[in-house]
């Protein structure tokens, strides 16, 4: 037995004896080993993927989608099932303008209104991914038609409008149409998508003089505003004011009303009384009536009484007539 049928026997030859290479086994299992690693290891990678905090996914087995909605590592069979993942954040475009250089867009922004007038007009859309199956399957670019969407929503409520609301007082009415014809259109597509907001960014003539002559008429309008304001602040401090100096008027009325009824009530008990002690015995209640009127009418009169033979006696200030003495000196009198 020569060298080379030993190695070969021996699994060590790689030349045969006419010099020719052969098949070496040892090599062959390894790269068998390497080539299962390496097929191990696409079947690992490829039955799990992962899932974002803002992600959603769609599971696609043989036609059949299912949303994942859940974050973090999943598994799926390898080959048979395929992933899609989508975005859920909100994000947005522009209409009207490039959002990276802010450059204008007049084919989107420049429009008519109701009262014939152009005017440009730019826009910004924020929208989100609601339905992640719908998103993948409904459209292959549902991103594309809500922006078209928007821009026939734009124009036809645009259009609606005068340039005056438009360019000034009217943007936010405006907004608020061009939002809910947006979401109605969407409903009837049902593509899987859901606008949040839609915001004018910025409104112009499409001249520099017809926007001089609106900016003068928009400061205009706020000195209008300004004017209201102040008259409206004017207002509201001083009716508090006049309602309270009306509380008081009311209140002293309703005072002044209690004290005449009290009183008037008091002189009614008190002439029922005294027309009671009138009755019992008339000629002395008349006269002793007489005297308190008299004392009442005449507190401080200073009555001279002049006698015949020329003496003068002059009582002051009068007394109770009772007081009178019998020469007809008074016990509070004086004499001149």
């Amino acid at each position: 037995m020569n060298e080379s049928f030993r190695n070969r026997r021996n699994g060590f030859e790689t030349v045969g004896a006419n010099g020719k290479p052969v098949n070496n086994p040892a090599w062959g299992k390894i790269a068998g080993v390497i080539a299962g690693i390496v097929v191990v290891l696409i079947l690992v990678f490829n039955s799990t993927y992962q899932i974002g905090e803002q992600e959603q996914a769609v599971l696609i087995t043989f036609g059949q989608a299912t949303a994942v909605t859940e974050p973090g590592l999943h598994f799926k069979i390898p080959f048979i099932q395929q992933v899609k993942k989508v975005n859920t954040t909100i994000q947005g475009f522009s209409i009207g303008y490039d959002q990276a250089t802010g450059a204008p867009n007049e084919n989107e922004s420049l429009m008519i209104t109701s009262d014939y007038n152009f005017v440009n007009v730019d826009f910004f859309v924020e929208y989100r991914f609601s339905d992640p199956v719908k998103a993948v399957f409904a459209s292959s670019e549902p991103v594309e038609i809500l922006k078209n969407i928007s821009m026939s929503c734009i124009r036809t409520v645009v259009g609606s409008y005068p340039v005056d609301d438009v360019l000034t007082t009217g943007k936010n009415e405006i907004q608020a149409a061009i939002k809910e014809m947006i979401i109605v259109r969407l409903d009837e597509q049902d593509l899987g998508i859901q606008l949040v907001n839609i915001t004018i960014q910025d409104s112009e003539p499409p001249t520099v003089e017809v926007m001089e002559a609106f900016k003068a008429v928009e400061t205009a309008k706020q000195g209008k505003e300004t004017a209201l304001n102040n008259a409206n602040k004017y207002r509201n401090e001083q009716i508090p004011s006049a309602e309270a100096q009306a509380d008081a008027i009311i209140q002293a009325a309703e005072a002044e009303k209690t004290a005449r009824i009290n009183e008037a009530t008091a002189q009614v008990a008190r002439f029922n009384a005294m027309y009671e002690e009138y009755i019992k015995n008339p000629e002395v209640t008349r006269q002793r009536m007489f005297f308190e009127a008299m004392e009442e009418i005449l507190p401080d009169l200073k009555v001279i009484i002049e006698s015949p033979d020329g003496d003068v006696q002059t009582f002051y200030p009068i007394e109770s007539f009772a007081d009178i003495n019998v020469d007809g000196t008074s016990t509070g009198s004086t004499t001149e």
